[in-house]
């Protein structure tokens, strides 16, 4: 049998063991004034953490996602992030250290994709902290109306919304509300949200060496997980225009927002999707909701959860209100977000 390397995997590598830890290196590196990293602990912290009398929020989750999470630490966002190995839970003692690192004494937030091991991991760790004198609140994110199970998931899984509840239950820390008050805001923000997502490629984790999954030329997955996990269906590739038509159909019919209602649009990339395309599916996404009877106010376009190489896109759908639009449009300063800052 082959021995796979970096160089037949064509990745920038070095050892495949060590990718995550280099890469966190790299980015407190390029972004020292925003974040700093713990290598022991191998967790991301705002740099000025913890702030006192501020709320902290945390999340975190495999790594291959990037921006997710470590992108998104700084002012208006994340106070931490916990990066597991490549499409692998974090551990909990990387989100107690998280915890501990950013706790102001007015009580920690952690945001949960709806995977098992994070679940689980996190739910192990606000144990530990609440001996330890530290008040959490958990908040699920569980949006993607794609399947209702999956290989990582008891119900549905958490995707694009992710993005939306950081930002958002992010402004509302900033401001200083209370711990509940932003638990209150992030389940907010994922109640009114929904994703489903379709890949038109597989992609090659490092330790691994080969594609995740196998799909055929000509054929897309409909309702793909951000793991690479089975969607709805397999199909033949469709235009843009149709693609587009079967996201809206499977999030407004579970979402069933109010006639009229402003919404968010957030058209995400993959990782391997170029931006001439993603906008392309925007101005399709806006066309078509617009059709719908709903208002799209404000929008994010690029590749902000991603699933390594994977050419494919996801469509997040958020039904606004004016709070969540001042939350929105609050000053944000992150390496991958940034705004009125």
């Amino acid at each position: 049998m082959a021995v796979v390397t970096p160089s037949t995997m064509k990745k920038f590598l070095n050892d495949p063991a060590d990718l995550v830890k280099e890469s966190l290196a790299g980015l407190a590196a390029a972004h020292g004034d925003l974040l700093r990293y713990d290598p022991q602990a191998q967790i991301v912290v705002r740099s000025d953490a913890p702030v006192q009398g501020k709320v902290a929020l945390i999340s975190g989750g495999g790594s291959g996602h990037e921006p997710l999470h470590g992108g998104f630490v700084g002012r208006g966002m994340l106070d931490a992030a916990c990066p597991g190995e490549v499409f692998t839970s974090p551990v909990p003692d990387q989100m107690l250290a998280a915890t501990k690192a950013v706790d102001g004494g007015a009580g920690v937030v952690h945001i949960v994709k709806n995977y098992t091991g994070d679940v689980m991991n996190f739910k192990l760790a606000a144990e530990d902290a609440a001996d330890e004198g530290i008040a959490v609140e958990s908040v699920l994110v569980d949006d993607d109306v794609a399947v209702q199970d999956s290989l990582y998931t008891a119900g549905r899984r958490g995707v694009g919304a992710t993005v939306l509840v950081e930002k958002i239950a992010g402004a509302a820390a900033e401001r200083g509300d209370d711990v509940e008050t932003v638990a209150a805001v992030a389940r907010l923000v994922n109640e009114r949200a929904r994703s489903f997502g379709v890949a038109l490629s597989s992609c090659t984790p490092p330790a691994a060496g080969k594609p995740i999954f196998d799909l055929p030329e000509g054929e897309i997955e409909l309702g793909i997980g951000i793991h690479g996990e089975p969607g709805r269906r397999r199909e033949s590739i469709r235009t843009a225009h149709e693609i587009v038509e079967v996201t809206l159909e499977a999030i407004l019919s579970d979402l069933k927002p109010a006639e009229g209602a402003r919404v968010l649009t957030f058209v995400n990339g993959m990782g391997g999707t170029p931006l001439i395309e993603l906008y392309l599916l925007y101005g399709e996404v806006d066309s078509q909701l617009r059709e719908a009877g709903l208002e799209p106010v404000r929008n994010l376009v690029g590749s902000y959860i991603t699933s390594l190489e994977m050419a494919g896109a996801s469509v997040t759908v958020l039904e606004l209100d004016d709070e969540l639009v001042s939350l929105w449009d609050a000053p944000v300063n992150t390496p991958a977000l940034r705004w009125g800052a």
